[in-house]
């Protein structure tokens, strides 16, 4: 399933998940947290920038980018306590991310599948999160409903590669997109609902696999391609 070098870099980036954990959970390591937290998608692009060269030139460059707007996202997330603007900018760069992942998922999308089964789920959820989010968002309301739009969009272009792309590939791709859109949930809930125990623990774990999964699931197409 993973390669050597995948499973010594899963080794690496568990580890550095792992002291995120600590450092942003920890008062006396939370320094550490404004080293570990970017780690996490740091490392991932470096691995993935040199594990991918057997890819389309123009994917590697679209996933690259995407990683460089979560990286952003989260150095911008980390300094909302000093400005509620860090969180748009936040969001904003995040947004852009999503919309890299779409661009990146459609590129091998399944034309003959049919997501409307997948989607009704999809807006049961989303209208089940705004219903709980609404009464909090204030002048929120217009980003959240298109950032929402926006993962929402991504969860499907995932789940349309489905029989076009090697099968882990697909697996890998399209839970790391649902573990992606549960971690922002769980973000809004804690932020416009009421806060959640253990949220920064459930938000960095599911946010850090989700990244993870893509990433491995895109380099599965590199390895098939060979």
């Amino acid at each position: 399933m993973l390669t050597s070098s995948e499973k010594k870099f899963s080794i690496v980036y568990g580890l550095i998940v792992i002291a995120e954990l600590i450092s942003g959970s920890l008062e006396n390591f939370s320094s550490f947290h404004y080293i570990f937290k970017p780690a996490i998608v740091l490392v991932l692009l470096i691995f993935f920038w040199a594990n991918s060269n057997a890819l389309d030139k123009n994917l590697r460059l679209i996933i690259a980018s995407a990683l460089l707007f979560s990286l952003a996202g989260d150095i911008l997330l980390m300094f909302v306590d000093r400005s509620p603007n860090y969180f748009l900018s936040g969001l904003v760069a995040f947004l852009l991310a999503h919309l890299m992942y779409v661009i990146a998922f459609l590129k091998h999308r399944n034309k003959t599948a049919n997501p409307f089964g997948f989607m009704i789920l999809l807006i049961l959820y989303a209208l089940g999160l705004f219903y709980l989010l609404k009464d909090g968002l204030n002048d929120m309301l217009i980003p959240v409903i298109i950032y929402m739009l926006v993962i929402l969009s991504m969860s499907t272009s995932a789940f349309l590669r489905q029989e076009n792309v090697p099968k882990l590939s697909y697996t890998l791709v399209f839970l790391g997109a649902i573990l992606f859109m549960i971690s922002d949930s769980i973000l809004a809930l804690n932020k416009f609902y009421e806060l959640l125990a253990y949220s920064n623990l459930s938000i960095m774990i599911t946010y850090a696999l989700a990244q993870y999964f893509i990433i491995i699931g895109i380099l599965k197409l590199a390895k098939a391609s060979r």
